[in-house]
């Protein structure tokens, strides 16, 4: 099937190859707060455009800058950072139209020779994105050389348009999955707060009830740390044990994380100063960036000296959760650092809290247990769908796999 399908250089097949604005052309004193979103760099992590989050610049900058102007439909290529990310603009975005920033280039996809989803995911594929990197420099920061007339140069498979859909309608009906369960979750946890909001936050509205009593969180919690075998060991990498860092708690978007970007061997965990988690656990990012960012671990697994877990000692890990979430801010404030916040062991040793009693915590852990568990069922799922379908892609839009085959894949997922 493979030698059936045409083959064609970028140049040929799209409307548009266009890079981002110029550094200088975006910046923060140019943002509004309604207008036309921007769009940065996570916004890009899966195939298609995560409306999260945006910053605005006006419509009259918008116009001056329109060689940077994109629309559904187009796809959206990093050059500098995190280079190596293409995610497209799907018809059923929030905004028509975007503007993309410096570090970013598009393609415009002639619609009459190829789809945005099949191109898109094409680059999702080991073949793909290594084609993509090819002219990456590692020197300073990441990049990617003559970004816009390199992409023209890239050739890539061409199967007939029909085909092109259905493999776009089989990978859709994952995403649309994961991403229902993704809603579902943020729903179940936001339940959960509003909970534990009416059960604890307000309750002290007026002062401190009877048998509730002022104290460190630690006074509820066990303080875990994490540790980083050597790199230079291959013995330690590549095990079977999960190993998290903070860019595996910052990115995940859950609940609950149940994967890892890498993992360890045994060997590695006894000779390091890692130690395993327990499933359950409230992981804290403790500096950089993303501190602050929180999650709770899924499975037993160890992490990485980024990162602080809380163990709770009460028998009450969700309500440990959703009293750290409150807590949060407070702590990040409290936090310090030379250039970003930097969460310690006295950070929670001193930031003294409303601790309620025992029993009221056993209570709320019983209410909200339910709700959890689905959540991290939930997620559970969407990492065997994205298993999956990692694993078809490449069979896939390579052509080893016939569409006909798989499509009940896809009415499974």
């Amino acid at each position: 099937m493979v030698d059936e399908w045409k083959k064609a250089r970028i140049e040929e097949v799209a409307e548009k190859v266009g890079m981002g604005p110029f550094g200088s052309s975006i910046k923060v004193e140019t943002f509004v707060p309604k207008g036309i979103p921007v769009i940065s760099g996570q916004h890009l992590h899966g195939t298609r455009l995560e409306d999260k989050e945006y910053n605005f610049i006006s419509l009259e900058h918008g116009e001056k800058l329109k060689n940077a102007n994109v629309f559904r439909g187009d796809i959206i290529f990093t050059h500098a950072g995190n280079i190596g990310q293409a995610a497209y603009i799907p018809e059923t975005s929030k905004y028509e139209r975007y503007i993309i920033s410096q570090r970013q280039f598009y393609m415009r996809c002639d619609k009459t020779k190829v789809l945005p989803g099949f191109v898109t995911r094409y680059f999702k594929t080991a073949e793909g994105r290594h084609k993509l990197l090819a002219n990456a420099s590692s020197v300073g920061v990441p990049s990617l050389a003559r970004p816009v007339s390199y992409l023209r140069t890239i050739e890539i498979p061409i199967p007939p348009l029909h085909e092109q859909k259905t493999i776009t309608k089989i990978f859709d009906a994952f995403d649309d999955k994961i991403e229902l369960n993704r809603r579902m979750n943020q729903t179940l946890e936001a339940i959960a707060q509003a909970i534990f909001k009416s059960w604890f936050i307000d309750a002290i509205q007026s002062g401190l009830p009877k048998g509730w009593r002022k104290g460190p969180i630690l006074e509820l919690a066990k303080l875990m740390s994490g540790g980083t075998p050597k790199t230079n060991r291959k013995e330690y990498w590549d095990g079977d044990i999960l190993w998290a860092s903070a860019k595996d708690v910052s990115q995940c978007g859950q609940t609950f994380l149940v994967t890892t970007e890498r993992t360890i061997t045994t060997k590695g965990l006894d000779e390091s100063t890692t130690q395993m988690i327990p499933a359950f656990c409230t992981v804290v990012v403790a500096r950089g960036a993303t501190t602050g960012r929180m999650i709770l671990f899924g499975r037993n697994m160890a992490m990485n000296q980024t990162c602080y877990a809380l163990a709770t000692t009460t028998g009450t890990p969700f309500a440990l959760y959703c009293m750290i979430r409150h807590e949060m801010s407070d702590l990040v404030q409290s936090a310090h650092g030379s250039v970003f916040d930097t969460i310690t062991t006295s950070t929670f040793a001193s930031q003294n809290i409303a601790l309620p009693p025992k029993e009221l915590l056993q209570q709320f852990e019983q209410t909200v247990t339910a709700l959890f568990q689905r959540a991290l069922t939930n997620t559970e799922e969407s990492r065997t769908l994205a298993t999956l379908r990692d694993t078809l892609l490449p069979k896939l839009i390579s052509g080893e796999l016939r569409v006909k085959d798989a499509e009940k894949f896809s009415r499974a997922g």
